[in-house]
Order: structure tokens, then sequence, then C-alpha cells
């Protein structure tokens, strides 16, 4: 093997492996940006945010969190329920007027 030859081949690798590198950096970036993603939509959804990391499951994750997103209970529509409902017991009614524990001037 003549020396331009191996100067070639050592180039061809060199290629290959940036090649590999901005690759691996890419779908590294993606799969950060889309964990955000789920760990937003979780968190709006009253859920913990941290179930997002179920997308690390090879193959299902991602069918796991969109099964709980659409057939899971929302927390956040049983706090608005309850908001619907209104308080639980009555409020108290308000002070007569001059019975305030403020001094006035």
């Amino acid at each position: 093997m003549s020396d331009h030859d191996a100067a070639a081949a050592a180039s061809a690798v060199a290629t290959l492996a940036f090649l590999y590198m901005i690759i691996l950096f890419t779908v590294l970036a993606f799969v950060v940006f889309g964990i955000w993603l789920y760990w937003r939509i979780f968190a709006k959804a009253g859920f913990n945010g941290a179930l997002s990391l179920l997308n690390f499951i090879p193959g299902v994750g991602h069918l796991i969190c969109m099964l709980i997103l659409a057939f899971g209970r929302w927390p956040i529509e049983d706090q608005l329920a309850m908001l619907e409902r209104g308080p639980a017991s009555p409020m108290p009614p308000p002070a007569p007027p001059g019975s305030s524990v403020m001094p006035t001037s």
C-alpha cells in the first residue's frame, strides 16, 4: 500500500467519523427536544413531567405516553370540576360595617 493510498484511507475514515458525529449530535438534539416537549405537555396536563422519561423505553415509550395522555384522567380535569362545583363549604358572611379590627381615622 502506497503512502497515497494510506492517506486517502485515513482521510475517508476521518470524514466518516465526522459525519457520524454530526448524525449522533443531531439525533441527540431531537431526543432531548422531544423529551422536553413531552415534559411540558405532561406538566400542563397536571401530571408529573418526569413521565416524559418513558420515551427512553425503546419501541413502546412513545406509545405509553400517548396512551396516558389520550385515555388517562388528567389531574387538571379534577381541579376544573372542583372549581365548577364551587366551594365545598359556604363562605362565612362578611363582617357588618363598623366591626373592623382596623382602627378608623
